[in-house]
């Protein structure tokens, strides 16, 4: 069983090496795991899974191999078909009640109507035929009996008559092709921590106390800096237009970055980078930043991001007064090349989906001009980034 779970682990996409497997074996061997399912779980876990991206790949194919649960995939979800609904309306509605509301020909009047009878179903229920639950008739549920049942949350067939099975997973994804989050975020942007001790010495050296100690023979307490990531950062934000669907993971970025990086500037821009920049979009047109004087005031040391979906006419970037909100008098892409030329660590950020990339020129333009350091806005985009930037 064990040689099976290691390699449906491999198959699942993790990282992990016969070393890993050996290592499993003998916490076995030395008692580590009682004869214990969620023992045996916590510790296969804390051998196997050595980065958090990979604890929902983990946990699906433990359930899988251990539990008897059916496999899903990475792009499948669990939502409840239309034809589903209708099998369970047809349940908790009366012959009567189906036929009215038939006549009115509304299914939203049937979804409502289920929904009001769902309602009155509270707690956990058992036999029958009407709610769901277990050991009963009802199609829905699980141990119980009905020729056209869904399975829920049963181990494995018992007539072998179901017509579906569906199992809830209770985890929270943290894969890397997963939706973003905030706190993703922040695990994906802490590849480019660089940490270094500066400042007043206010944090105890333990290790260097303890020797200090017994090489004077009396307590010699020694203190250190503390540590902070050494990063510094400039973050550039497409906004307006094309960039509005995107507004929600752009502020996870954004904040995610403003708790990751203690050095961190940002500017906003609109669809390509220009003479100016700004900080506060309502007053973008009279409180700007001249690009320039960015250029000189942040040493080359900086990284940079810039966030945006590069979508515009190629007349924005590549002629002067190509800009769709003011007459620049150079060219976006002369402006790209002036920061890429400062700062050699640069990626660009873009929420579009990289399949759709090369049907889009000024994406192309763009994706050139930044040398191919264009990454899509996912979990494992932003962790390529990373490692880019800390070459």
């Amino acid at each position: 069983m064990f040689i099976n779970f290691f390699y449906e682990l491999k198959e699942g996409g993790l990282p992990i090496t016969i070393k890993e497997y050996l290592t499993l074996l003998e916490a076995l061997e030395a008692g580590c795991a009682s004869y214990n399912v969620d023992d045996f779980y916590y510790l296969a876990r804390s051998v196997f899974v050595k980065d958090e991206k990979n604890l929902d790949k983990f946990d699906r194919i433990f359930a899988h191999v251990f539990k008897g649960i059916e496999f899903i995939g990475d792009d499948e979800t669990a939502n409840i078909p239309d034809e589903w609904l209708k099998k369970l309306a047809e349940l908790y509605l009366s012959e009567e009640e189906m036929e009215k509301i038939k006549s009115l020909g509304s299914w939203d009047e049937i979804m409502e109507t289920l929904k009001k009878r769902l309602e009155e179903q509270e707690g956990r229920h058992q036999g029958g035929n009407k709610w769901i639950g277990t050991a009963g008739r009802s199609p829905f549920g699980a141990y119980g009996y009905n020729p056209e049942g869904v399975r829920i949350g049963q181990k494995e067939g018992r007539h072998g008559r179901a017509i579906k099975v569906w199992d809830k997973r209770e985890f929270k994804n943290l894969d890397d092709s997963v939706e973003l989050g905030t706190r993703n975020i922040k695990v994906a942007l802490r590849k480019l921590r660089q940490f270094a001790r500066e400042g007043e010495a206010s944090e105890l050296d333990l290790d260097e106390t303890i020797r200090s100690t017994a090489h004077q023979g009396y307590l010699n307490i020694k203190m250190v800096p503390e540590r902070h990531n050494a990063v510094k950062l400039l973050l550039f934000f497409d906004v307006g237009g094309s960039m509005d669907p995107h507004i929600k993971v752009c502020e996870e970025l954004f904040s995610a970055a403003r708790t990751e990086f203690k050095h961190l500037e940002f500017f906003y821009f609109h669809n390509c980078l220009y003479e100016r920049v700004w900080k506060d979009n309502a007053r973008r047109f009279n409180d700007f930043i001249p690009t320039m004087d960015l250029l000189h005031t942040y040493p080359h040391d900086y990284k940079v991001i810039i966030v945006g979906d590069a979508s515009m006419s190629p007349y924005e970037i590549t002629y002067p007064g190509g800009s769709v909100e003011h007459w620049n008098e150079e060219s976006g892409e002369v402006w790209m090349r002036r920061l890429t030329d400062v700062y050699s660590k640069a990626i660009w950020l873009n929420p579009i989906p990289d399949g759709h990339w090369d049907y889009s020129q000024s994406i192309q333009i763009m994706k050139t001009l930044m040398e191919d350091r264009m990454y899509p806005l996912t979990l494992s985009g932003i962790d390529d980034a990373m490692k880019e930037l800390r070459r």
